[in-house]
């Protein structure tokens, strides 16, 4: 029961991820997401199968603290942004400040709820969501292509550093999924560990003692 339950928050969370990215751009000028119907909570348009499906299943299965996933990328063209300069920045941290209202909305539901009379379960289910939410908010924030933090960095830098940065992200995209197998291997091995306790640090200020997982 917890498995499924965590994997349908941690899909619909990754959604509310990616709809966030389309909803800026549209908002900025951009209808490309809007057009192509992306702009709703509908599972559907968004699943991918690896990403959005087998690697959550194999992560909670497996019992890993790492928990992400994937949704197929809302479309936009930062072209049609408005804001030409800071457009793509805004576009790429709304997925991630999504998230992060998620955590803080859920987590003080969880830190409170005993307060507010809320049974135990709907308190430990806040408090799962919050977690879930916090870790795809700081894991989006890495600043490694494809990721939101990457973007954001490449699209606030001037013109000839993010000119490099592009370059880095074609290259590794040129290597399809070996470069995906690659930082995760990396981040796996080196960085989970100190990446997991941070985000047991912060989750534990904003929930405190009363909620659990």
């Amino acid at each position: 029961m917890v498995i499924a339950i965590s994997l349908i928050i941690l899909i619909l969370s990754i959604i509310a991820h990616e709809v966030a990215h389309g909803y800026a751009a549209n908002a900025q000028g951009d209808p490309t997401a809007r057009l192509a119907g992306r702009l709703t909570l509908n599972p559907l348009p968004h699943i991918d199968p690896l990403g959005s499906v087998i690697i959550p299943i194999l992560l909670v299965i497996s019992g890993s603290p790492i928990m992400f996933g994937w949704a197929r990328p809302v479309p936009y063209n930062p072209y049609n942004l408005r804001n030409q300069r800071w457009g793509e920045v805004f576009v790429a941290l709304a997925g991630i400040f999504t998230n992060l209202l998620f955590a803080v909305v859920f987590g003080l539901v969880a830190r409170f709820g005993g307060y507010l009379s809320l049974p135990g379960a709907a308190i430990s289910i806040a408090a799962l969501i919050a977690f879930i939410n916090l870790f795809l908010a700081l894991f989006n924030l890495i600043p490694f292509p494809p990721l939101d933090g990457f973007t954001a960095l490449r699209a606030a830098l001037p013109w000839r550093f993010s000119h490099g940065l592009r370059r880095f992200e074609a290259q590794l995209r040129g290597l399809g999924a070996f470069a995906l197998v690659l930082f995760l291997l990396v981040f796996s091995y080196a960085l989970a560990g100190p990446f997991y306790r941070l985000v047991v640090w912060l989750f534990g200020l904003i929930v405190g003692g009363s909620g659990t997982l």
